[in-house]
Formats: structure tokens, C-alpha cells, sequence
């Protein structure tokens, strides 16, 4: 079928709620450049980020209007000069990361949309057994994850691994890698359909966080840690919420302990005790991002049967905006994806 001149796409148009959003009809189809191929859209999906650029972030100024959506996979339409190793048809991942101009999504349009324009330096190839659903689901939260766990080597086979904010894309993904790598988990999430869903992942553990103190339970369950040894507590704790989750994560830490974040969304600047840190020797270790070769290992993994990314709704681009205000609103377990 022969390219038109304009497309369909989900637009912000000012920094706001997402009433901000709109689905346009007359979208600019964009045109291959040197160095950059266009994108015929199978799949994109949402992650919270799209919220913070669509309510607008302080420091970054975003170019509006921009077509939303960092994670995205689809069909190779066109090439460009100067690209070399890739032809039309070819069926690609995209990492977000523009290394010029920053994120796909925020500093340019984006992977909600029929077609999007994309640096060569910034494709990864799919394996024939991937879906563009499942890849469109890994970069940010699947991609944070892998790199946080598998890169960084943070979890071995029998850690007693507590996630906080589970139910989310990179909590998921977070819950899927630990036991992967053989460790006994237990995933903190707010209701009772997420919770029996994470049961259903093979969470050994799942904790409703709104009823129940997580830090609490974990030395109920596993035992105070001790200062002199090495008993009690968990070996490692995921919080990439931050605020007031930070501290009693250190409380529930055992000796030489590990703490991984990759965020804070519930706040950067939490409550503090360094207390912990040195009596217990913790090991608080920052994760940012993730690497092509993060995303290439994930999509292996998947290629396999090794991994199911977990994608709570498909939806069409008409009811995209209804998607993100379901991420916005946390009522979903998973990804939100969009066919455009």
C-alpha cells in the first residue's frame, strides 16, 4: 500500500491532564533523513514516564507539540543515506535513546503513531519468534530491569528478593528475572485481583502494601537482621518508589543486604538513616537505563520462551489516551500496549 502524506497520531499538545492528548488525523508522515530510517508502527507501549511528560517535567523543555511514546517495534518503511546494514522490511526494536536529542516520545515524536522517524544507531534487530507486542513492551521496563538484576549482578539463585510497586512494567519485569534466576520472591502490590495475578507470575510471596507493613512482614517471616551476622532479613530489596518506602526498606535488609533503585516515583528525597548503611553493611546500588544489549538479551530470552512480558491490554490508538489514564490511575498489572 502506498504512503500517503499524512498519518494517524497521538499528539500532546500543551503540559496538563491527559485531556492534553489528542488523535489526530493529519499527522505529517515523516520522510527518511541521512542516517535515520522510518518506522511503519506495529506496536508501542506506555510507561509511567508518559504521564511525567505529559503533565510536564521541571528543567526539561519538551518541543510541542510531540507525538508521545518512548517504547516502540515495527517495520522498517524507507531508508535513508548514509545507513548501512538495514533494509525495508526489516522488523526492528527501537531503544528509545536518541544519543543527539534524548528520548523518543519527550524530545521528539514519538511510537504512538503509524509511522515515526528513527536514528539507524537506535535499531535492534527481532528475532522471527518476537512479537511486535511483546518487544514493544521491553525497553524501559523490561530493559531497567535486566539491567538492574542480570547486568549489575545483583540476585542470585536462593535470594529472598521483596519488590515494591510489583504490579507495575518494571516491576514485572522485576518479578519475572528474580525467578528466573532462581530466587524466592515476594511482590508487594494494592488489591486483590494484582495480587493473585503476581501469585499467577510465581511470586512466592505477594503482600496488599495498602494493609499490610511490608518491612514488618519480612522480619516476622525471615527474622530481625543482626548487626554481628548475617541472619534475618532479605537479601535484597527493589524500590524504585522512593519517599516513604525508602526507610523501612533498610529496615528489613539482612547484613551485606542489597538495595536497588532505578527511580522514585513516590519521591526523591526520602527520609534517611545512615544507621542502617554502615551497621549493616548494605550495599545500596543505583541502576540507570539500559543498554542495547539489555534489550537484544531480553528479546532472546522471549524468542525462547524463557520470558513472557506481561501486557494487561492491547488497545487501538482511538483508545490510547483511555490506556495511559489507566497506567496514570495504577489500575492496571503490566504493560499497556497500542497497535497504531
Amino acid at each position: 500500500m502506498a504512503k500517503g502524506t499524512t498519518m494517524r497520531a497521538l499528539v500532546l499538545e500543551s503540559h496538563g491532564g491527559l485531556e492534553n492528548l489528542k488523535v489526530v488525523e493529519d499527522h505529517p508522515i515523516p520522510e527518511a533523513s541521512e542516517g535515520h530510517v522510518v518506522i511503519r508502527v506495529g506496536a508501542s507501549s506506555f510507561n509511567y514516564h508518559d504521564i511525567f511528560t505529559v503533565r510536564g517535567m521541571p528543567g526539561i523543555k519538551v518541543p510541542l507539540p510531540v507525538v508521545i511514546g518512548l517504547d516502540m517495534a515495527g517495520e522498517i518503511s524507507e531508508v535513508g543515506s548514509r545507513v548501512k546494514g538495514w533494509n525495508v522490511g526489516d522488523r526492528v526494536l527501537v531503544n528509545p535513546l536518541n544519543k543527539q536529542k534524548g528520548l523518543l516520545g519527550e524530545m521528539m515524536d514519538g511510537g504512538m503513531a503509524q509511522y515515526c522517524l528513527v536514528s539507524a544507531d537506535q535499531l535492534i534487530k527481532m528475532p522471527d519468534d518476537v512479537s511486535y507486542e511483546d518487544a514493544a513492551s521491553l525497553p524501559v521496563a523490561y530493559g531497567t530491569a535486566h539491567r538492574m538484576i542480570v547486568t549489575h549482578n545483583t540476585v542470585k539463585e536462593g535470594d529472598k528478593v521483596l519488590v515494591l510497586g510489583a504490579s507495575g512494567g518494571v516491576g514485572t519485569g522485576c518479578v519475572l528475572l528474580a525467578k528466573m534466576l532462581g530466587a524466592e520472591v515476594i511482590a508487594c502490590a494494592g488489591g486483590e485481583d494484582k495480587m493473585q495475578r503476581l501469585r499467577d507470575l510465581g511470586a512466592d510471596h505477594v503482600i496488599n502494601y495498602k494493609e499490610v507493613d511490608f518491612s514488618k512482614w519480612a522480619v516476622e517471616k525471615y527474622g530481625k537482621p543482626q548487626r554481628r551476622n548475617y541472619d534475618g532479613g532479605v537479601d535484597v530489596v527493589v524500590n524504585f518508589t522512593g519517599g516513604d518506602t525508602w526507610f523501612p526498606s533498610l529496615r528489613c535488609i539482612k547484613r551485606g543486604g542489597k538495595l536497588l533503585t532505578c527511580g522514585a516515583t513516590a519521591g526523591h528525597d526520602p527520609k534517611e538513616d545512615l544507621r542502617y548503611v554502615w551497621s549493616f553493611e548494605l550495599q545500596i546500588i543505583g541502576s540507570n537505563s539500559f543498554y542495547d544489549d539489555n534489550l537484544s538479551a531480553l528479546m532472546d530470552l522471549v524468542a525462547v520462551g524463557k520470558l513472557k512480558p506481561v501486557v494487561d491490554k492491547v488497545l487501538s490508538l482511538d483508545e490510547a489516551v483511555e490506556g495511559l489514564r489507566l497506567i496514570e490511575n495504577r489500575e492496571v498489572l503490566g504493560k499497556v500496549v497500542i497497535t497504531p
